[in-house]
Protein backbone atom coordinates (compact mmCIF):
# COMPACT_ATOMS: atom_id res chain seq x y z
CA UNK A 1 0.00 0.00 0.00
CA UNK A 2 2.76 2.41 -0.33
CA UNK A 3 1.50 4.18 -3.40
CA UNK A 4 -1.94 4.64 -1.66
CA UNK A 5 -3.87 8.16 -3.08
CA UNK A 6 -6.21 9.38 -0.59
CA UNK A 7 -8.04 12.60 -0.92
CA UNK A 8 -10.53 14.12 2.25
CA UNK A 9 -12.81 16.28 1.25
CA UNK A 10 -14.36 18.87 3.99
CA UNK A 11 -14.67 22.78 5.19
CA UNK A 12 -10.83 22.25 6.49
CA UNK A 13 -7.98 24.47 6.82
CA UNK A 14 -10.92 27.69 8.42
CA UNK A 15 -11.10 28.61 12.29
CA UNK A 16 -14.06 26.36 12.94
CA UNK A 17 -12.15 23.73 15.61
CA UNK A 18 -14.33 21.31 15.43
CA UNK A 19 -13.91 20.40 11.36
CA UNK A 20 -10.29 20.94 12.50
CA UNK A 21 -10.19 18.46 15.20
CA UNK A 22 -11.96 16.07 12.48
CA UNK A 23 -9.16 16.36 10.42
CA UNK A 24 -6.40 15.59 12.44
CA UNK A 25 -8.26 12.95 13.96
CA UNK A 26 -8.17 10.94 10.64
CA UNK A 27 -5.08 12.25 9.61
CA UNK A 28 -3.44 11.39 12.53
CA UNK A 29 -5.43 7.62 12.05
CA UNK A 30 -4.25 7.05 8.37
CA UNK A 31 -0.78 7.80 9.02
CA UNK A 32 -0.35 5.41 11.29
CA UNK A 33 -2.22 2.70 9.37
CA UNK A 34 -0.78 3.65 5.86
CA UNK A 35 2.63 5.62 6.96
CA UNK A 36 3.58 5.90 3.29
CA UNK A 37 0.38 6.69 1.72
CA UNK A 38 0.03 9.94 0.21
CA UNK A 39 -2.89 12.40 1.71
CA UNK A 40 -4.39 15.06 0.21
CA UNK A 41 -7.00 17.33 0.94
CA UNK A 42 -9.93 18.74 -1.26
CA UNK A 43 -10.84 21.79 1.17
CA UNK A 44 -11.50 25.76 1.98
CA UNK A 45 -7.80 26.85 2.50
CA UNK A 46 -4.89 24.39 0.97
CA UNK A 47 -2.16 26.21 2.35
CA UNK A 48 -3.66 26.22 5.73
CA UNK A 49 -4.28 22.74 5.68
CA UNK A 50 -0.52 21.64 4.55
CA UNK A 51 1.01 24.44 7.32
CA UNK A 52 -1.32 22.66 10.12
CA UNK A 53 -1.42 19.08 9.06
CA UNK A 54 1.31 18.45 6.52
CA UNK A 55 -1.54 17.69 3.67
CA UNK A 56 -1.25 18.80 0.30
CA UNK A 57 -4.90 20.73 -0.81
CA UNK A 58 -6.54 22.29 -3.55
CA UNK A 59 -9.51 24.09 -2.84
CA UNK A 60 -13.28 23.55 -3.82
CA UNK A 61 -13.53 25.33 -6.90
CA UNK A 62 -11.61 28.24 -8.77
CA UNK A 63 -14.86 29.52 -10.21
CA UNK A 64 -16.77 32.58 -9.15
CA UNK A 65 -20.08 32.10 -11.42
CA UNK A 66 -23.09 32.03 -9.82
CA UNK A 67 -25.23 30.53 -12.39
CA UNK A 68 -27.35 28.73 -9.97
CA UNK A 69 -27.08 30.74 -6.71
CA UNK A 70 -30.46 32.09 -6.16
CA UNK A 71 -29.47 35.12 -4.11
CA UNK A 72 -28.32 36.28 -7.35
CA UNK A 73 -31.29 37.94 -9.09
CA UNK A 74 -32.36 36.13 -12.82
CA UNK A 75 -32.02 39.01 -14.67
CA UNK A 76 -28.04 38.74 -13.84
CA UNK A 77 -27.41 35.42 -14.07
CA UNK A 78 -29.06 34.93 -17.47
CA UNK A 79 -26.81 37.25 -19.70
CA UNK A 80 -24.11 35.06 -18.31
CA UNK A 81 -25.42 31.99 -18.64
CA UNK A 82 -23.35 29.95 -21.64
CA UNK A 83 -19.97 31.12 -19.90
CA UNK A 84 -21.43 30.05 -16.37
CA UNK A 85 -22.26 26.66 -18.29
CA UNK A 86 -18.63 26.79 -19.50
CA UNK A 87 -17.23 27.37 -16.18
CA UNK A 88 -19.18 24.46 -14.41
CA UNK A 89 -17.99 22.35 -17.18
CA UNK A 90 -14.12 23.43 -16.04
CA UNK A 91 -14.68 22.42 -12.39
CA UNK A 92 -16.37 19.02 -13.36
CA UNK A 93 -12.98 18.41 -15.65
CA UNK A 94 -10.78 20.09 -13.13
CA UNK A 95 -12.19 17.85 -10.14
CA UNK A 96 -11.54 14.81 -12.63
CA UNK A 97 -8.01 15.94 -13.35
CA UNK A 98 -6.92 16.49 -9.81
CA UNK A 99 -8.41 13.15 -8.69
CA UNK A 100 -6.45 11.26 -11.22
CA UNK A 101 -4.45 7.77 -10.12
CA UNK A 102 -7.15 8.81 -6.58
CA UNK A 103 -7.91 5.25 -4.74
CA UNK A 104 -10.20 6.87 -2.30
CA UNK A 105 -11.95 9.78 -1.31
CA UNK A 106 -13.58 10.55 2.01
CA UNK A 107 -16.06 12.51 3.63
CA UNK A 108 -14.70 12.74 7.01
CA UNK A 109 -17.32 13.37 9.85
CA UNK A 110 -18.69 16.90 10.56
CA UNK A 111 -21.86 18.06 9.61
CA UNK A 112 -21.48 17.95 5.85
CA UNK A 113 -24.99 16.79 4.61
CA UNK A 114 -27.13 20.04 5.04
CA UNK A 115 -28.17 22.82 2.69
CA UNK A 116 -28.89 25.69 5.85
CA UNK A 117 -25.22 27.66 4.23
CA UNK A 118 -26.68 26.89 0.68
CA UNK A 119 -25.71 24.01 -1.77
CA UNK A 120 -22.56 25.43 -3.57
CA UNK A 121 -18.54 25.30 -1.52
CA UNK A 122 -19.10 22.90 0.65
CA UNK A 123 -22.52 22.18 0.39
CA UNK A 124 -24.37 19.41 -1.31
CA UNK A 125 -23.65 20.78 -5.23
CA UNK A 126 -20.02 20.52 -4.38
CA UNK A 127 -20.09 16.99 -2.68
CA UNK A 128 -22.41 15.61 -5.46
CA UNK A 129 -18.87 17.70 -8.12
CA UNK A 130 -16.70 15.71 -6.46
CA UNK A 131 -18.01 12.40 -5.43
CA UNK A 132 -19.12 12.24 -9.33
CA UNK A 133 -15.38 13.19 -10.30
CA UNK A 134 -14.03 10.19 -7.86
CA UNK A 135 -16.18 7.44 -9.03
CA UNK A 136 -15.74 8.44 -12.88
CA UNK A 137 -11.64 7.91 -11.52
CA UNK A 138 -13.02 4.37 -10.07
CA UNK A 139 -11.85 5.54 -6.67
CA UNK A 140 -14.38 4.32 -3.60
CA UNK A 141 -16.05 7.02 -2.08
CA UNK A 142 -16.53 6.56 1.60
CA UNK A 143 -18.76 8.84 4.02
CA UNK A 144 -17.14 8.31 7.54
CA UNK A 145 -19.46 9.36 10.58
CA UNK A 146 -20.91 11.84 8.47
CA UNK A 147 -23.69 14.16 10.01
CA UNK A 148 -27.15 15.31 8.28
CA UNK A 149 -29.59 17.96 8.36
CA UNK A 150 -31.30 20.37 8.09
CA UNK A 151 -31.67 19.45 4.52
CA UNK A 152 -34.68 21.60 3.37
CA UNK A 153 -34.75 22.81 -0.23
CA UNK A 154 -35.68 20.41 -3.07
CA UNK A 155 -32.21 21.04 -5.04
CA UNK A 156 -30.58 19.96 -1.47
CA UNK A 157 -32.83 16.81 -1.25
CA UNK A 158 -31.67 15.70 -4.56
CA UNK A 159 -28.14 16.73 -4.65
CA UNK A 160 -27.94 14.67 -1.13
CA UNK A 161 -29.71 11.63 -2.49
CA UNK A 162 -27.64 11.88 -5.59
CA UNK A 163 -24.11 12.07 -3.51
CA UNK A 164 -24.99 9.44 -1.32
CA UNK A 165 -26.25 6.94 -4.00
CA UNK A 166 -22.25 7.44 -5.30
CA UNK A 167 -20.68 6.37 -2.14
CA UNK A 168 -19.03 2.90 -1.95
CA UNK A 169 -19.78 3.09 2.01
CA UNK A 170 -21.43 5.21 4.43
CA UNK A 171 -22.30 5.57 8.00
CA UNK A 172 -23.63 9.09 9.95
CA UNK A 173 -22.18 9.55 13.73
CA UNK A 174 -25.85 9.61 15.30
CA UNK A 175 -29.35 7.76 14.39
CA UNK A 176 -30.50 11.29 13.75
CA UNK A 177 -28.70 12.15 11.05
CA UNK A 178 -29.54 8.97 9.30
CA UNK A 179 -33.14 9.43 10.22
CA UNK A 180 -33.16 12.63 8.60
CA UNK A 181 -31.42 11.28 4.94
CA UNK A 182 -34.02 8.40 5.76
CA UNK A 183 -37.05 10.87 5.47
CA UNK A 184 -35.45 12.57 2.33
CA UNK A 185 -35.62 9.36 0.62
CA UNK A 186 -32.05 8.00 0.95
CA UNK A 187 -32.43 3.97 1.82
CA UNK A 188 -30.07 3.60 5.11
CA UNK A 189 -30.60 -0.17 5.42
CA UNK A 190 -26.92 -1.46 4.74
CA UNK A 191 -25.67 2.10 6.64
CA UNK A 192 -23.68 2.29 9.95
CA UNK A 193 -24.05 4.26 12.84
CA UNK A 194 -20.53 5.14 14.30
CA UNK A 195 -19.45 7.64 16.65
CA UNK A 196 -18.19 11.19 15.49
CA UNK A 197 -14.34 10.84 14.32
CA UNK A 198 -13.25 13.39 16.30
CA UNK A 199 -13.23 10.61 19.22
CA UNK A 200 -10.79 8.95 17.55
CA UNK A 201 -8.03 11.93 18.27
CA UNK A 202 -4.69 10.25 19.39
CA UNK A 203 -4.31 10.13 23.35
CA UNK A 204 -1.04 11.68 22.96
CA UNK A 205 -2.14 15.26 21.71
CA UNK A 206 -4.15 15.32 24.56
CA UNK A 207 -3.17 17.40 27.72
CA UNK A 208 -2.75 15.81 31.29
CA UNK A 209 -6.05 17.21 33.60
CA UNK A 210 -4.83 20.07 35.51
CA UNK A 211 -6.12 19.63 39.18
CA UNK A 212 -7.41 22.09 40.60
CA UNK A 213 -5.36 24.11 43.92
CA UNK A 214 -7.55 23.66 46.74
CA UNK A 215 -7.67 27.21 47.84
CA UNK A 216 -8.21 28.25 44.06
CA UNK A 217 -11.82 29.42 42.94
CA UNK A 218 -13.33 26.30 40.68
CA UNK A 219 -13.46 26.83 36.95
CA UNK A 220 -16.30 26.95 34.36
CA UNK A 221 -15.40 27.13 31.17
CA UNK A 222 -18.31 28.86 29.30
CA UNK A 223 -18.77 28.08 25.51
CA UNK A 224 -20.34 30.30 23.76
CA UNK A 225 -21.56 30.41 20.03
CA UNK A 226 -23.64 32.91 17.64
CA UNK A 227 -26.83 31.29 16.66
CA UNK A 228 -27.72 30.41 13.38
CA UNK A 229 -31.53 30.10 13.30
CA UNK A 230 -30.95 28.43 9.73
CA UNK A 231 -28.78 25.93 11.13
CA UNK A 232 -31.79 24.63 13.69
CA UNK A 233 -32.65 21.38 13.41
CA UNK A 234 -36.05 21.99 15.41
CA UNK A 235 -38.00 23.68 12.60
CA UNK A 236 -38.17 27.78 13.06
CA UNK A 237 -37.32 28.98 16.23
CA UNK A 238 -38.16 32.38 17.66
CA UNK A 239 -36.50 35.33 16.84
CA UNK A 240 -35.36 36.08 19.96
CA UNK A 241 -33.72 32.60 20.85
CA UNK A 242 -30.16 34.20 20.68
CA UNK A 243 -31.34 37.49 23.05
CA UNK A 244 -33.09 35.03 25.47
CA UNK A 245 -29.52 32.78 25.21
CA UNK A 246 -27.26 35.47 26.24
CA UNK A 247 -29.89 36.56 28.81
CA UNK A 248 -29.90 33.75 30.42
CA UNK A 249 -25.98 32.97 30.65
CA UNK A 250 -25.68 36.42 32.22
CA UNK A 251 -27.89 35.48 35.03
CA UNK A 252 -26.13 32.03 35.49
CA UNK A 253 -22.77 33.81 35.11
CA UNK A 254 -24.19 35.67 38.09
CA UNK A 255 -24.58 33.25 39.55
CA UNK A 256 -21.72 31.30 39.29
CA UNK A 257 -19.74 34.69 40.54
CA UNK A 258 -21.66 34.96 43.48
CA UNK A 259 -21.00 31.47 44.56
CA UNK A 260 -17.27 31.77 44.05
CA UNK A 261 -16.44 30.64 40.67
CA UNK A 262 -14.73 31.87 37.96
CA UNK A 263 -15.44 31.48 34.38
CA UNK A 264 -13.14 31.15 31.26
CA UNK A 265 -14.81 31.65 27.55
CA UNK A 266 -14.57 29.05 25.28
CA UNK A 267 -14.94 29.65 21.27
CA UNK A 268 -14.51 27.75 18.64
CA UNK A 269 -15.03 28.91 15.38
CA UNK A 270 -13.56 32.33 15.25
CA UNK A 271 -16.91 33.48 16.38
CA UNK A 272 -15.55 36.32 18.77
CA UNK A 273 -18.88 38.53 18.29
CA UNK A 274 -20.37 35.79 20.72
CA UNK A 275 -17.81 37.00 23.01
CA UNK A 276 -18.84 40.55 22.44
CA UNK A 277 -22.60 39.98 22.54
CA UNK A 278 -22.40 38.32 25.86
CA UNK A 279 -20.29 40.67 27.70
CA UNK A 280 -22.60 43.46 27.22
CA UNK A 281 -25.22 41.76 28.20
CA UNK A 282 -23.33 40.85 31.37
CA UNK A 283 -22.28 44.75 31.67
CA UNK A 284 -25.54 45.88 31.48
CA UNK A 285 -26.63 43.48 34.14
CA UNK A 286 -23.65 43.51 36.67
CA UNK A 287 -21.03 46.24 35.24
CA UNK A 288 -17.30 45.32 36.10
CA UNK A 289 -18.01 44.13 39.19
CA UNK A 290 -16.88 40.74 38.66
CA UNK A 291 -14.38 41.35 35.58
CA UNK A 292 -10.87 39.79 37.42
CA UNK A 293 -13.22 36.43 37.36
CA UNK A 294 -14.04 36.22 33.48
CA UNK A 295 -11.05 35.06 31.27
CA UNK A 296 -11.23 35.31 27.71
CA UNK A 297 -8.63 33.42 26.19
CA UNK A 298 -7.60 33.56 22.55
CA UNK A 299 -8.26 30.43 21.03
CA UNK A 300 -7.04 29.87 17.06
CA UNK A 301 -6.36 25.92 16.89
CA UNK A 302 -7.41 22.69 18.04
CA UNK A 303 -4.51 22.14 20.67
CA UNK A 304 -5.36 25.70 22.09
CA UNK A 305 -9.29 24.42 22.78
CA UNK A 306 -8.18 21.75 24.35
CA UNK A 307 -5.53 23.62 26.71
CA UNK A 308 -8.39 25.95 27.42
CA UNK A 309 -10.89 22.70 28.40
CA UNK A 310 -8.14 21.23 30.24
CA UNK A 311 -7.87 24.08 31.89
CA UNK A 312 -11.35 24.14 33.93
CA UNK A 313 -13.02 21.71 36.38
CA UNK A 314 -16.25 21.96 34.49
CA UNK A 315 -18.05 22.77 31.44
CA UNK A 316 -21.12 24.66 30.13
CA UNK A 317 -20.60 24.93 26.26
CA UNK A 318 -22.78 25.35 23.13
CA UNK A 319 -20.59 24.51 20.03
CA UNK A 320 -20.33 20.31 19.65
CA UNK A 321 -17.23 19.79 19.64
CA UNK A 322 -16.60 21.63 22.84
CA UNK A 323 -18.23 19.50 24.21
CA UNK A 324 -16.88 16.86 22.72
CA UNK A 325 -13.53 17.96 23.34
CA UNK A 326 -14.86 18.45 27.15
CA UNK A 327 -15.70 15.25 27.29
CA UNK A 328 -12.70 13.41 25.49
CA UNK A 329 -10.78 15.23 28.13
CA UNK A 330 -13.23 13.62 31.33
CA UNK A 331 -14.71 17.06 32.16
CA UNK A 332 -18.43 17.22 32.67
CA UNK A 333 -20.27 19.44 30.77
CA UNK A 334 -23.33 20.85 30.39
CA UNK A 335 -24.36 20.84 26.99
CA UNK A 336 -26.89 23.82 25.57
CA UNK A 337 -28.26 21.89 22.57
CA UNK A 338 -29.04 24.19 19.06
CA UNK A 339 -29.02 21.07 17.25
CA UNK A 340 -30.16 17.42 16.93
CA UNK A 341 -26.13 16.86 17.06
CA UNK A 342 -25.69 17.98 20.62
CA UNK A 343 -28.70 15.93 22.00
CA UNK A 344 -27.68 13.24 20.61
CA UNK A 345 -24.09 12.90 21.75
CA UNK A 346 -25.57 13.19 25.23
CA UNK A 347 -28.02 10.54 24.93
CA UNK A 348 -25.00 8.54 23.42
CA UNK A 349 -22.91 9.67 27.01
CA UNK A 350 -26.12 9.08 28.68
CA UNK A 351 -26.14 12.25 30.00
CA UNK A 352 -29.26 13.81 28.81
CA UNK A 353 -30.32 14.87 31.86
CA UNK A 354 -27.25 17.96 31.19
CA UNK A 355 -28.36 18.53 28.53
CA UNK A 356 -30.36 21.92 27.85
CA UNK A 357 -32.57 23.11 24.77
CA UNK A 358 -30.97 26.52 23.31
CA UNK A 359 -35.21 27.07 22.58
CA UNK A 360 -36.40 26.82 25.86
CA UNK A 361 -33.29 28.85 27.61
CA UNK A 362 -34.07 29.10 31.26
CA UNK A 363 -31.50 30.00 33.33
CA UNK A 364 -33.08 28.37 36.70
CA UNK A 365 -33.25 25.19 35.59
CA UNK A 366 -29.52 26.01 33.70
CA UNK A 367 -28.27 26.47 37.32
CA UNK A 368 -30.07 23.31 38.78
CA UNK A 369 -28.34 21.33 36.41
CA UNK A 370 -25.25 22.49 36.88
CA UNK A 371 -25.50 21.81 40.70
CA UNK A 372 -26.67 18.26 39.90
CA UNK A 373 -23.64 17.82 37.99
CA UNK A 374 -20.93 19.15 40.64
CA UNK A 375 -23.13 17.31 43.04
CA UNK A 376 -22.31 14.21 41.04
CA UNK A 377 -19.26 15.21 39.42
CA UNK A 378 -17.42 11.60 40.42
CA UNK A 379 -20.31 9.34 38.82
CA UNK A 380 -19.97 12.02 35.71
CA UNK A 381 -16.66 11.40 35.35
CA UNK A 382 -17.25 7.50 35.04
CA UNK A 383 -19.88 7.40 32.80
CA UNK A 384 -18.12 10.00 30.44
CA UNK A 385 -14.52 7.23 30.45
CA UNK A 386 -17.05 4.50 29.81
CA UNK A 387 -18.67 5.69 26.69
CA UNK A 388 -15.40 7.87 25.69
CA UNK A 389 -13.92 4.33 25.77
CA UNK A 390 -16.86 2.23 24.08
CA UNK A 391 -16.56 5.64 21.43
CA UNK A 392 -12.89 4.48 21.05
CA UNK A 393 -13.53 1.03 20.11
CA UNK A 394 -16.20 1.58 17.81
CA UNK A 395 -14.14 3.64 15.68
CA UNK A 396 -11.35 1.26 15.78
CA UNK A 397 -13.86 -1.33 14.58
CA UNK A 398 -14.84 1.11 11.46
CA UNK A 399 -11.17 1.74 10.78
CA UNK A 400 -10.41 -1.65 10.72
CA UNK A 401 -13.67 -3.04 8.43
CA UNK A 402 -12.99 0.27 6.15
CA UNK A 403 -8.41 -0.41 6.20
CA UNK A 404 -7.22 -3.57 6.68
CA UNK A 405 -4.06 -3.45 7.12
CA UNK A 406 -3.42 -7.23 6.45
Amino acid sequence: MTDLKIWLFGHFGGANTGNESTLLAIVSRLRTLYPAAELSCVCSDPEAAKARYGVEGVPFSTSEARLWDRDVPMIRRLPKASIALGAELFQYLRAFRILRGADILIFPGTGLLTDANGIHGWGPYGMFRWTLAARLRRARVLFMSVGAGPITTLAGRQLVRATLSLGSYRSYRDEPSMACLSRIGVPTERDRIYPDLVFGLPKAILPADQPPSPDARRIVGLGLMVYSPEYSASGTPPTDTYQDYLKALAIFAEWLFEHGYEIRLLLGDGDNGAIEDFKSVLEARLGYSHAEFLVEQPVRTVRDVLNAVAATDVVVATRFHNVLLSLILNKPVVAISFHHKCSSLMRQMELSEYCHDIHGMDSARLIEQFELMEQNQDAIRTTIADGVSHARVALDEQYGRLFPTT
